[in-house]
């Protein structure tokens, strides 16, 4: 039944549940016809308006991994340069405890609340992250990996690998080890030595000429034993903001 005839039947008496029913159809009708219309400018503002609004409402937290975490999998062990006192491992970093890639919906899980342990962080919200992991998705030179404790649902440790391109040795790729940070709640675990150890295999997994990291002299000694040695160069910076 069309709209017309449902008023008709309204106005020929069949009753107040018809009059209320074709009240409904008309004010849908009407709604409809001028949000999807197209020739008038000012319908064209409301749709627009309510797609920003579903976009807005479908930016989500998900378990989508930064990169594929079969490159975590595959990596050889075999070539780690340190012991670890009770075993631990990649795929087994310990009791209740899973290493992999990092998500948007570790964002809920104290992402920034570990990463606050080590420097400022600001004031970050789900937008601005999300955004900022889709660009390092889309980059492929990111590599961020978190240690969660499944008992917690936290993060208690990060941290991330970033792949530089240039063109000279061949135009291969340099890494770069940065931000590794274990909550305070687990320190002692080995998980700061099984991260680095990780990252470190991973660079060279990815074909990385070299990889580096910065230290302050009196942590040179930890990290020679992962196979890094002192360089002559001077390390500086510019800072710009905070």
């Amino acid at each position: 039944m069309t709209v017309p005839q449902l008023i008709l039947r309204a106005v020929t008496g069949r009753g107040r549940c018809v009059c209320v029913c074709v009240c409904v159809c008309v004010c849908v009708y009407i709604y409809t016809r001028c949000v999807y219309s197209n020739d008038r400018p000012a319908a064209h503002l409301t749709r627009c308006h309510w797609e920003r609004l579903y976009a807005a409402d479908t930016m989500i937290l998900d378990e989508t991994p930064l990169f594929d975490p079969r490159l975590l999998a595959e990596l050889d062990w075999s070539q780690n340069m340190v012991s670890f006192c009770p075993a631990i491992s990649p795929v087994n970093p310990g009791e209740s405890l899973v290493l992999r890639p990092l998500c948007t919906s570790d964002l809920n899980r104290g992402f920034y609340k570990v990463l606050g342990q080590l420097t400022n962080v600001g004031d970050v919200t789900a937008e601005q992250f999300i955004g900022k992991f889709e660009h390092m998705k889309r980059s492929g030179d990111y590599f961020a990996v978190v240690v969660e404790d499944l008992n917690l649902g936290q993060i208690v440790a990060t941290a991330t690998l970033i792949t530089e391109h240039k063109f000279i040795h061949g135009c291969a790729k340099r890494g770069r080890i940065e931000e590794v940070v274990v909550s305070d709640e687990c320190r002692g675990k080995q998980l700061g030595k099984l991260l680095l150890s990780v990252l470190t295999l991973l660079s060279k997994a990815l074909g990385c000429y070299k990889v580096t990291l910065e230290c302050k002299p009196p942590n040179v000694a930890f990290y020679e034993k992962f196979g890094y040695v002192a360089s002559e160069e001077t390390y500086m910076q510019r800072r710009f903001s905070d």
